[in-house]
């Protein structure tokens, strides 16, 4: 067996905590993952992984190995890029994960300019609104939008997020605009329903100080697009980002309320499971998404029309 394979699937059940998730990240089954890592420790004569049905620790020889095994694997890496084509070549399989909505439409229109640029790259694209766990699902990289929980993982902030209150005029005519946060009690608010996400609820800056409020209405709903359409059709107020909305208020169909209360902006954010031995790919990834979303002119609503 390899001896280079076995480090490399050390290292991938080490920093991932599990042989499912390193193996799914190669594409073999979990077996020969643990197979691997067996003949490692046999051909070492010493224990490296402690076992369990339910986690995977490593053992005090184990973390010493795995770092120098990771040092030798990025100096690996370093060396080919050195003498590959233009300094700098990428391969590989990265697997991405992003919510739902801002992934159609700020992730997935990325995509094929990157693989463009790296053509010996693959991706694999997860879109879903719940909170994924790359370390055990075996991902490289989370896009997150919003406060990040207290996390063992490592952030990157690629821009700002903000959020806006907004409706149709025609709701608006009909309904009266709000002009304080207290008077959305008053209104058809569109909220995310109880099991999803967004736990504290709307946030706006009333007296100098933040405050979290849980309207109500009618109507409710696990799906951001569902309530943007919602929105969208003059069934009430929502409060939604500004990347998902802009282009609506630019062209008139959405109308924004309650602008002097709104909150300072929250984030969005690259996640990844350690800073220190990235491979290639997934640093040249988490950099082109830097360089897109760090551009005032990417969020422009022109630039909103045609990613849309």
């Amino acid at each position: 067996m390899d001896r280079l394979k076995q480090i490399e699937s050390f290292v991938a059940v080490a920093t991932k905590g599990s042989l499912t998730a390193a193996a799914l990240g190669e594409g073999v089954a979990p077996a020969v993952m643990g197979r691997r890592i067996d003949a490692l420790e046999e051909r070492l004569g010493v224990k490296l992984l402690v076992r369990t049905t339910r986690r995977i620790s490593l053992t005090h020889e184990g973390s010493a190995f795995l770092e120098d095994c990771q040092r030798v694997l990025a100096d690996m890496a370093n060396a080919e890029s050195s003498v590959s084509a233009g300094g700098v070549k990428a391969s590989g399989h990265l697997r991405i994960t992003a919510p739902a909505g801002f992934g159609r439409r700020h992730v997935a229109p990325l995509i094929p300019e990157f693989l463009a640029r790296h053509p010996d790259v693959s991706v694999s694209l997860n879109l879903s609104d719940r909170v994924v766990d790359i370390v055990n699902e075996g991902f490289d990289c989370a896009v997150r939008v919003g406060d990040l929980p207290d996390s063992s993982l490592v952030s990157t902030r690629l821009a700002d997020n903000r959020r806006l209150c907004v409706a149709t005029p025609g709701y608006l005519k009909r309904a009266g605009t709000p002009k304080h946060p207290s008077e959305l009690s008053r209104h058809s608010c569109l909220t995310l329903s109880s099991d999803a996400s967004q736990t504290r609820g709307w946030a706006f800056m009333v007296d100098g100080g933040l405050t979290h409020l849980r309207p109500s209405g009618r109507l409710d709903c696990s799906d951001g697009q569902v309530l943007h359409d919602w929105c969208v059709a003059g069934l009430g107020i929502a409060w939604r980002s500004t990347w998902e909305v802009e282009t609506d208020i630019a062209q008139g169909r959405l109308v924004s309320v309650l602008d002097a209360f709104a909150a300072a902006p929250n984030g969005i954010y690259a996640l990844f499971p350690h800073a220190k031995h990235l491979p290639l790919r997934v640093r040249l990834w988490i950099d082109f998404l830097k360089m897109n979303y760090g551009s005032a002119a990417y969020w422009s609503p022109a630039a909103a029309r045609e990613k849309s």
